[in-house]
């Protein structure tokens, strides 16, 4: 049954197919084809039709015409996966693809990653696969947040298996803040969603106690309803500024629509103006008025 845990990691690479390739060649040593060409793969593939397989995540290189090596990402908390399925899962993208295949297993467990690390025997005389297998102590240890900023999938990766350490966290936080807005929030939750209780806590910790707002869980059920209240505020008085701009514009189109001269003046309070009835009045009055100054009614007490 997937985790949160499972969903963030497999995101990290959904979001960013590089990540695969970045991992098995900086990380783990693997040469793989020079192509600039890395793409998603469906994830469902067959052998035949009746012969489904799923796999957690496909990546591909090359151009789709001419496939140059596919990836299998398969995230793993535990050994409940027969190994001899990940032989399988390649045997049938290579079948399906017709070029190189690697499995690549993230495990955020040392046992696990051990496990999975073995070579595995296919069942089938002279093929058994070694899986390439990440896991914690093949991720390296982030605390410069300029790394962080620069590998943010990497840095998320790094609290999940070294944040009990501060600095590893502290440089996430920092990271956050150098990223664009739309990008640290979905980092911080990766990072929050893979991660032991305790390293909850210290993310919490830490991104309350600076100015960059937190998105996890916790901030959303403590800060939530004033953040989404304040936010509904300001929608709200940002639609009423505009449209008595609207307004007054409006009032000013048709004064001039009529050859009206509208000293500054008049032009200053019409467009200071922010009351919308007010401001309606005015341009019921411009349709007819001889004058700017009857625009006001000079009989409307309210109006003077």
């Amino acid at each position: 049954m997937p985790s949160p845990r499972h969903d963030s990691l497999i995101n990290l690479f959904r979001d960013r197919p590089q990540l695969a390739v970045e991992i098995l060649r900086d990380l783990l040593g693997q040469e793989l084809p020079a192509t600039p060409l890395v793409r998603l793969e469906n994830t469902t593939f067959n052998t035949r039709p009746s012969d489904d397989i799923e796999a957690d995540l496909v990546v591909v290189m090359g151009p789709p015409t001419a496939p140059a090596h596919a990836i299998i990402v398969e995230i793993q908390q535990d050994t409940s996966k027969n190994p001899r399925q990940l032989a399988r899962y390649a045997a049938a993208l290579w079948l399906l693809l017709r070029c190189d295949v690697t499995v690549l297993v993230v495990c955020p467990d040392a046992r696990t990653a051990d496990y999975y690390a073995r070579p595995i025997d296919s069942g089938l005389t002279g093929y058994r696969l070694q899986a390439r297998v990440l896991g914690p102590d093949g991720i390296p240890v982030v605390t410069d947040p300029q790394q962080a900023a620069a590998q943010p999938e990497l840095a998320a990766l790094a609290v999940m298996v070294h944040g009990r350490q501060r600095k590893v966290v502290e440089a996430f936080a920092a990271a956050l803040a150098e990223l664009p807005d739309d990008h640290a929030p979905k980092y911080y939750e990766h990072a929050y969603s893979m991660s032991a209780p305790e390293v909850r806590r210290l993310l919490e910790e830490i991104m309350t106690s600076t100015t960059w707002p937190v998105y996890s869980p916790f901030a959303r059920e403590h800060y939530g309803r004033g953040l989404e209240e304040g936010k509904a505020k300001g929608k709200a008085e940002g639609k009423a500024e505009g449209r008595a701009e609207e307004a007054a514009r409006l009032v000013l189109l048709v004064l001039a629509a009529r050859g009206l001269e509208v000293p500054d003046d008049v032009r200053a309070r019409i467009t200071a103006c922010a009351d919308l009835a007010r401001l309606e009045s005015w341009a019921t009055r411009a349709a007819t008025a001889r004058t700017v100054h009857e625009l006001f009614g000079e009989t409307d007490g309210e109006d003077r």
